[in-house]
């Protein structure tokens, strides 16, 4: 396993609690859209085991054209150790990237692709995104919803409709709207339903898009393919 040692290059603040920490991308290190990576502080390493409470699993919100690696987070008030760490780094300091992997892929299968995330989710999304305005072959239309009670929704300029590109995006703030949207969506038996967010958020919306009709293979989770399986193996009959 290689771990890549690299520098925080910059800090954006995209929310009210909610930074991006864009990383220097070492040489040799590679990745693609709907990545994620093991992210982790100074020390973790250090001992005889590594020490778990300095390690987070993060998607990177860029894509490699633009040269940055970008981690997406939220950060509240209260928060764990490694988040109250994290908020106290600044430009310079050293983090630690390892086992990045795609589970969520941008599929060209000529579907309709819907994109569901709660919050700080939709920083999984970015990279499908541009991707898809980059190069639309074999796609036939991008639907996102996004849910995030905050209302300090992320990412807006990137997640803006464009009729021109069959893009569109939409934002609620409330769970009843959200579920309202999903069931609508839902009515299309072709389509592909990417989910991101909590565990709980990832088995409402299976629940709700299985009771729609919607076949387990067009679901698509950021999770390693054994989860994917239990997530998926919901019994509509229960």
């Amino acid at each position: 396993m290689q771990i890549y040692w690299t520098k925080i290059s910059k800090i954006i603040e995209e929310a009210a609690d909610v930074k991006t920490y864009m990383l220097d991308c070492p040489e040799g290190f590679t990745w693609e859209e709907g990545s994620h990576t093991h992210f982790a502080l100074e020390g973790f390493n250090a001992g005889d085991k590594p020490n778990r409470s300095l390690i987070r699993h993060m998607s990177i919100s860029t894509l490699p054209h633009e040269n940055s690696i970008g981690i997406t987070t939220r950060i509240r008030e209260q928060c764990s150790e490694f988040k109250a760490i994290l908020r106290r780094l600044e430009v310079g300091n050293e983090v630690a990237i390892f086992k990045t992997h795609s589970n969520v892929p941008l599929k060209r299968e000529d579907k309709n692709v819907y994109l569901l995330s709660s919050g700080v989710g939709l920083a999984t999304f970015r990279p499908l995104v541009l991707d898809y305005f980059e190069r639309a072959d074999k796609v036939n239309q991008i639907h996102s919803l996004n849910i995030d009670s905050s209302r300090d929704f992320l990412f807006t300029t990137t997640f803006a409709s464009a009729p021109d590109k069959k893009f569109t995006s939409q934002f609620t703030d409330n769970r009843q709207d959200y579920y309202e949207e999903v069931k609508k969506l839902a009515a299309d038996k072709e389509g592909l339903f990417y989910v991101v967010g909590s565990d709980e958020f990832l088995v409402q919306n299976i629940e709700v898009l299985r009771e729609q009709g919607v076949k387990p293979e067009q679901i698509m989770l950021d999770k390693h393919q054994h989860q994917v399986a239990d997530f998926l193996s919901y019994d509509l009959s229960m």
